[in-house]
């Protein structure tokens, strides 16, 4: 049995629980409230023939489509993968870089030319004083 085999959980095949919201249980889809039932031999049946027929249907599309559904999810991930290692990571690092340069630059700009001017306004209008009469 290779690595691949052995990380395959055939008991619990949603352990994350990605697919809560597809829970499609003869019960969580049909049920009859308390004045409206159905046969007991009609409820039975019918929980029989959802329970069959989703399975076969299930097993049906799994099989023709699973395989190769599977595969092209495995190349899009390994895709999206490839794309955030080997371009986005190292583009964002560069801009980093780069704004980190920017920010500086800027920064002395403003702290060399516009405070001064910012400070001088601020003692000019420190002085004004205001009496309510």
């Amino acid at each position: 049995m290779d690595d691949l085999e052995k990380d395959v959980d055939l008991s619990r095949r949603d352990p994350n629980d990605l697919n809560k919201h597809v829970q499609t249980a003869f019960e969580d889809v049909l049920g009859e409230p308390d004045g409206s039932h159905s046969p007991d031999c009609v409820w039975r049946t019918s929980a029989m023939c959802f329970k069959g027929g989703k399975a076969c249907c299930y097993t049906l599309l799994t099989g023709l489509c699973g395989i190769f559904i599977a595969l092209y999810w495995g190349c899009e991930f390994a895709c999206i993968s490839f794309e955030q290692i080997w371009c986005t990571t190292p583009w964002l690092r560069v801009c980093g870089i780069y704004f980190g340069c920017l920010q500086k630059f800027f920064g002395t700009c403003i702290s060399c030319c516009l405070a001064p001017i910012c400070e001088t306004a601020g003692l000019f209008f420190s002085q004004i004083t205001v009496k309510n009469s």
